[in-house]
């Protein structure tokens, strides 16, 4: 395959709130309320890092970071998947599908019984990538943030 995955190392978590916020305004019209956001998850991350229940996957394909996906813990149960991001340029390779495949893998192996990840249904890619994983939503919400009238969507995975 033409990328593969790592665990984070130092630089990343700026590279994913850059990324992210940078990708969002481009695609979404979101504000940097989003890059907020995205800045506070990964700064939780690293505060909070526990290696045996969390993990960061990074892709690489040619010695740059082309995605990224986290799955950290909300309980002793119940994994949450956050910031499934993957470039533009390596989309249609199934990069997305098989970095949220890994979350999965990883959460059953640490014992989780379920997973959780909250989206919103203007992310038509990723959306159809939990969907084709095996996970349901289970509510939708109308919010704003970022900038945009959203719908916010939670979905579940059972282990």
């Amino acid at each position: 395959e033409a990328f593969f995955l790592r665990s984070h190392r130092v630089g990343d978590m700026g590279w994913v709130t850059h990324r992210n916020g940078v990708l969002y305004a481009w695609e979404y019209g979101w504000n940097e309320e989003y890059e907020a956001l995205v800045a506070q998850i990964t700064s939780d991350f690293i505060r909070n890092f526990n290696p045996d229940k969390e993990r960061c996957f990074i892709a690489e394909m040619n010695g740059e970071i082309v995605g990224s996906v986290f799955l950290v813990r909300e309980n002793d149960t119940v994994a949450r998947l956050r910031l499934l991001l993957v470039e533009p340029k390596a989309r249609g390779m199934g990069l997305g599908s098989r970095l949220v495949q890994e979350c999965i893998t990883f959460a059953r192996n640490a014992g989780y019984e379920k997973m959780v990840l909250w989206t919103n249904n203007v992310l038509k890619g990723a959306r159809r990538i939990y969907k084709n994983a095996g996970f349901t939503m289970v509510t939708e919400k109308e919010h704003h943030s970022f900038g945009k009238d959203l719908v916010g969507e939670d979905w579940e995975l059972i282990l």
